[in-house]
């Protein structure tokens, strides 16, 4: 097997991983009634899930950094299997919560390796290539992965999604053990390095704005559901195929995000995105009890929500080149925190207010990021031009001293 099909592979097994981490919110209608628990509280397991990925990840990663990252992968995949059969086997709250925390904590490794695999075995010149290759295949998972699940537990059991997906996870660790070649570990970054970054107003501003943005996006997201069937009025097979347009668009948004990026620049596309992401939020809440208005929002939501992530990862690869690494892991326990507090506030406000108020709050909070968003190319432009003029002293300085040199010669 050539090293392209393996980093192929390792996108599949992404996508594995992936739908256990979003498989959740398209049926958590159905694990709230079968589990006899409210649906802000079954919402409660997607915030769990997120703060164990956004805390445990790191810390994990700093202890392990010296293990060969063959056997890392292994071992978080075989946790991700016990994750999975206990979700099938013990469907209680309880139970499911600590499965959730097993599954965050594999697929949160599981993802961080298998990227840096993925670019240490891709040619020179190809190592983005191989990561947006990985990347695809775990948001593959929100398009293809959240759908099917939703179908199968219309159909059957929901619990039957879990025990397949461990069987799927069981044939992973085969595939890894057969044609992923054993790499030594890497030298350890410690977690002070990680978080000094924070210090920075410009870095802190814009992981703000990651923050906001993806807040607002999973209050709706993660009752998109029961939102559908209750609040809209939706039947079972039409939000099937609504979750399914969902996915497909949000990948078409992510590809003209990536697009405008390179065409029209970091800020306009970053500003405009987030705008029109508020804008179709409040749309959605205006109008959300009309099943024929709802359905094309919906897709023009995922289409404005995703169009900022290539642009928001680039952005802040900028403010820290030297630090690019370090900065998307940040990125990533923002997001899964921001995930977390959506579900969690999310949850709040279904059962203190109404299932309908979750896209109003969104709403503003998308809005906040956009304002956020305004703040942060305004920051980072001021810095860039402090820069570039102290830049431009001291080589005029240099220049001076040089004609000063040879006038004394």
């Amino acid at each position: 097997m050539t090293n392209s099909w393996k980093i192929y592979m390792l996108a599949i097994v992404s996508f594995l991983v992936g739908t256990s981490e979003f498989i959740i919110a398209g049926i958590l209608d159905r694990v709230a009634e079968d589990i006899g628990v409210s649906v802000s509280a079954a919402g409660q397991l997607i915030t769990v899930f997120s703060l164990a990925y956004a805390f445990g990840t790191p810390i994990l990663m700093a202890l392990t950094a010296r293990v060969d990252r063959r056997n890392l992968m292994l071992a978080a995949l075989s946790l991700f299997v016990v994750g999975n059969l206990v979700s099938f086997l013990f469907a209680g709250y309880a139970s499911l919560m600590g499965a959730r925390v097993l599954l965050a904590l594999s697929t949160g490794t599981f993802v961080v390796v298998a990227l840096t695999v993925a670019a240490k075995m891709a040619p020179e010149g190809k190592q983005g290539s191989a990561i947006a290759t990985l990347v695809m295949g775990f948001s593959t998972a929100l398009i293809v992965g959240v759908p099917i699940g939703r179908v199968i537990a219309s159909q059957y059991d929901w619990k039957l999604i879990f025990a397949g997906i461990g069987l799927l996870g069981l044939l992973a660790m085969f595939a890894i053990w057969k044609t992923i070649p054993r790499s030594g570990g890497e030298e350890a970054v410690p977690l002070r390095r990680q978080v000094s970054l924070l210090r920075s107003p410009r870095i802190a501003l814009a992981l703000a704005v990651t923050f906001f943005w993806i807040f607002g996006y999973s209050v709706l997201y993660t009752y998109i559901s029961p939102f559908l069937l209750e609040v809209t009025g939706m039947g079972e097979r039409t939000v099937s195929i609504a979750l399914f347009a969902f996915g497909i668009a949000s990948l078409f948004g992510s590809k003209l995000g990536g697009y405008s990026t390179d065409r029209w620049g970091v800020g306009r596309t970053l500003f405009t995105g987030m705008t029109l992401h508020a804008g179709v939020l409040a749309l959605l809440s205006v109008l959300s009890q009309s099943p024929a208005l709802v359905f094309p929002l919906l897709m023009l939501w995922a289409f404005t929500a995703w169009s900022s992530g290539p642009t928001q990862q680039y952005y802040l690869i900028t403010l820290a080149p030297e630090s690019s690494g370090i900065m998307l892991s940040l990125n990533t326990s923002v997001l899964q925190l921001a995930m977390a507090a959506g579900a969690g506030i999310g949850g709040v406000a279904v059962d203190a207010i109404s299932l309908s108020s979750v896209g109003w709050i969104g709403f503003v909070l998308v809005a906040v990021a956009a304002g956020l968003t305004a703040v942060s190319l305004g920051v980072s432009a001021s810095y860039a031009k402090k820069l570039a003029l102290r830049r431009a002293r001291l080589a005029d300085a240099s220049a001076a001293a040089s004609d000063l040199e040879a006038s004394s010669v």
